[in-house]
């Protein structure tokens, strides 16, 4: 699964890994340590088929819930069934983007602890995320955009601590995971794939990023092995 990540990266950075304008990105602070239910930058296509930068929140509501909440339940989704899912399967076929991240924590029990990990690319600044977004409609008319992170089956070295691992797409699926015209549930899927081997490299860091009201430099600090 994917609980918690971070994004340190400015608007260039991003404007070059995933093609948007630099103007359209705007400042970024440094977030550290994502949690659920936070807004997270996100990548998608317009209707005209260029790229924007925007922000949903982060735990998808399905277009036809009742209670918003419900997101709080969906921040992750197989990538194997969201195609059947009737919470994704609309957001699968229609309604894709990606999440730009430096990186992504995991946790490892030692006793009664849990020794969070940090994965990160070993030579890029950034990867990006296949996730879905989705359009809520609130009681007072409101328009609410959250989203999800697809999971796959986890790899090395993410799979010593945990058996899912967040769908990382390579460069050249950028476009067709974006393209709205895209439907073809076969070939979407298809796109979802274990990264490259070697891809990652994992370290340990302070338990500090434990609470997402830490969302400080020193949850990236490595830790003496």
């Amino acid at each position: 699964m994917c609980g918690r990540f971070a994004l340190i990266a400015n608007a260039q950075q991003i404007a070059e890994e995933f093609q948007v304008p630099a103007e359209t990105v705007g400042p970024l602070a440094p977030r550290y340590n994502i949690a659920p239910s936070q807004p997270v930058l996100a990548v998608r296509e317009r209707a005209d088929g260029s790229r924007e930068v925007t922000h949903f929140a982060w735990g998808l509501v399905p277009s036809w819930a009742s209670d918003p909440t419900i997101g709080n339940r969906l921040i992750n989704v197989r990538a194997e069934t969201a195609a059947e899912k009737p919470a994704f399967r609309n957001a699968f076929r229609r309604r894709r983007c990606i999440i730009p991240a430096s990186g992504f924590y995991e946790w490892a029990k030692q006793g009664a602890v849990k020794q969070p990990y940090f994965f990160r690319p070993r030579k890029e600044p950034l990867m990006g995320f296949a996730a879905l977004w989705e359009i809520w409609n609130g009681p007072n008319g409101e328009l609410v955009e959250t989203c999800a992170i697809l999971t796959i089956p986890a790899v090395e070295p993410v799979r010593r601590l945990h058996d899912r691992m967040p769908a990382i797409l390579t460069h050249e699926r950028y476009a067709p995971w974006l393209d709205r015209n895209l439907e073809d549930v076969g070939v979407v899927r298809s796109l979802l794939v274990p990264p490259p081997q070697g891809l990652l490299e994992a370290y340990r860091v302070s338990t500090l990023v434990n609470n997402p009201r830490n969302d400080l430099p020193e949850c990236l600090a490595p830790l003496e092995q």
